[in-house]
């Protein structure tokens, strides 16, 4: 092993973070995933932004909290005044490019005010979140009738044979019927089906190639490589052998309890109304879709073991970091919820994994390290292994090399923090509220789970003594103590972000002391007598 010059950064789509057979998973066996732990660091409590694609995605991105940078989900841009990892080591020298996913959203509006040319290299990569899209698929292409144009995954199907519209729909999502009808992945009750498209054609081998193609046209590097693939995240249907490899005997009992269904805070009720709450709630659903989800992440792991052997045999494995996670969980029916978008462990709680080549981290291979890691981490560890200087005024992560090379950072963070705002996935309407007011902040120490909610109570779980947070004392008069000093945190953590982003405590310093030993000469007398 030799000194880290390039970065792989692979993150999957709604895996969760117990779904890994190095987390404990009983019956999911991911050996290449393992193998990667065992060669790097295995942090168990690390947690997302945002629980929710493009607000996750986007803190994984800049390095800073989903309520700072703004594009806090789905749908909403990302500012073009916000940096990101592209911005970061493009200048230190590293190809930083995509492929697969990033829900990015192009901030069309700042654009424009700024004359910023979308087809020009740098309107691409300003609406591209900094990558250069080698391969950009965020992975869902609606139905036969409502097709994607000129997709690439596409075009490449149709080259192998696959025609229609939308071969992404019709073959890769899909499942075949008794009388060649199709039968659409976007369906629940066909998960159990494999999808119609050969494995070797599916996204997740698709993706694999490519990201393959670019190490290879990358030579010696340096490069950075976000390999962000689609699945686990639904249409919830795998490709044979992977459909069927795992039953129903294969799935962990659900994490639920009848007294959730009780409860009086109006935005589990509400929730708890969805249709996709109410599917995850049957026992026949989560039969039907979690053996699919398990096979989604099996294949996965077998094509990741595909590009760890060929990046061992191109000697990559001796000069790359590589980074492994997802970008939220998913329920699965736990707490007889479907999705994420809320703060249970289920869905907030990543998979993260760390191997670095460089003999510094020699000490720390195969630990498990059980410190609180925010996604936010990454940047400022990408800026460092990069040889640049993190801007701490702008970046709001902890580089996490110290942890890596076996030091032990003694102000390390004592609790994390995770923000949402929901409103376009909650019945506005019935709750008499505003968009804006559908906001919540968590923050979870090693002891309490507390959730501030703009317009409703608060919600509070000792994960002590109720790890699968079954009961809410959010408006139980003995833990308004508890409740109040978790306020007392947040409000420290929200007045201690990176607002001022323009210029940092340098000079702000020099000021300072100009003030209280001010030079003989000087621009300007403020109080002279």
């Amino acid at each position: 092993m030799g000194k880290t010059k390039n970065i792989l950064f692979i993150m999957c789509d709604q895996l969760r973070y117990d779904y890994l057979s190095c987390a404990g998973h009983p019956r999911l066996e991911t050996p290449n995933i393992d193998a990667l732990a065992a060669k790097g660091v295995r942090f168990t409590r690390a947690y997302c932004q945002a629980p929710v694609c493009g607000g996750s995605r986007m803190s994984f991105y800049t390095g800073r909290y989903a309520f700072t940078h703004g594009a806090v989900w789905n749908g909403v841009p990302l500012s073009v005044d916000e940096l990101t990892i592209g911005d970061y080591l493009r200048p230190l020298g590293h190809r930083v490019a995509l492929v697969g996913k990033t829900h990015m959203v192009a901030d069309r509006g700042g654009m424009e005010r700024l004359k910023i040319d979308r087809n020009s290299i740098e309107g691409v990569l300003v609406a591209e979140c900094g990558f250069e899209p080698y391969e950009r698929d965020d992975g869902l292409w609606g139905t036969a009738e409502i097709a994607p144009e000129n997709l690439a995954y596409n075009n490449w199907m149709r080259e192998q044979g696959y025609d229609g519209p939308n071969p992404w729909h019709d073959f890769a999502n899909s499942a075949e019927g008794p009388d060649g009808e199709i039968l659409s992945g976007w369906h629940l009750r066909n998960s159990r089906y494999p999808a119609r498209v050969k494995e070797e054609h599916s996204e997740t081998a698709y993706m694999t190639g490519r990201a393959m193609q670019f190490i290879e046209e990358c030579g010696d590097g340096p490069w950075t490589m976000h390999l962000s693939y689609i699945k686990p995240h639904w249409p919830y249907i795998a490709p044979a052998p992977y459909h069927d490899m795992f039953g129903g005997n294969d799935i962990l009992p659900a994490n639920r309890h009848p007294k959730e269904l009780e409860t009086d805070h109006p935005v589990y009720r509400t929730y708890h109304r969805r249709e996709d709450c109410r599917a995850f709630s049957r026992d026949e659903v989560r039969e039907t879709v979690i053996p699919a989800y398990m096979g989604l992440i099996k294949q996965i792991d077998d094509h990741l073991g595909r590009l760890f052997a060929f990046m061992e045999e191109n000697g990559r494995m001796d000069d790359t970091m590589i980074v492994f996670t997802s970008d939220h969980g998913d329920y699965l029916g736990d707490h007889w919820l479907g999705e994420k978008e809320l703060f249970h462990e289920e869905s907030i709680r990543l998979p993260f994994i760390i191997y670095d080549p460089d003999p510094a981290s020699d000490a720390t291979r195969g630990t498990v390290d059980d410190r609180f890691i925010e996604s936010i981490d990454l940047v400022p560890t990408f800026i460092e292994v990069a040889g640049g200087t993190v801007p701490e005024h702008v970046v709001e992560g902890k580089s996490l090399l110290p942890i890596l090379h076996g030091e032990q950072p003694g102000d390390w963070r004592d609790y994390v923090i995770c923000e949402s705002e929901f409103a376009s996935r909650i019945d506005l309407g019935a709750l008499g509220m505003a968009a804006r007011e559908a906001r919540a902040i968590m923050i979870r120490t090693g002891k309490w789970k507390y959730i501030h909610h703009l317009k409703f109570r608060p919600e509070l779980y000792d994960l002590e003594d109720d790890p699968n947070e079954f009961t809410d004392l959010g408006a139980d008069p003995a833990y308004e103590e508890i409740r109040s000093r978790m306020r007392e945190t947040l409000t420290e953590n929200f007045l201690a972000r990176n607002f001022r982003t323009t210029v940092g405590e340098e000079p702000l310093a020099r000021r300072a002391h100009a003030v209280y030993h001010p030079p003989e000469k000087r621009r300007v007398y403020i109080g002279v007598w």
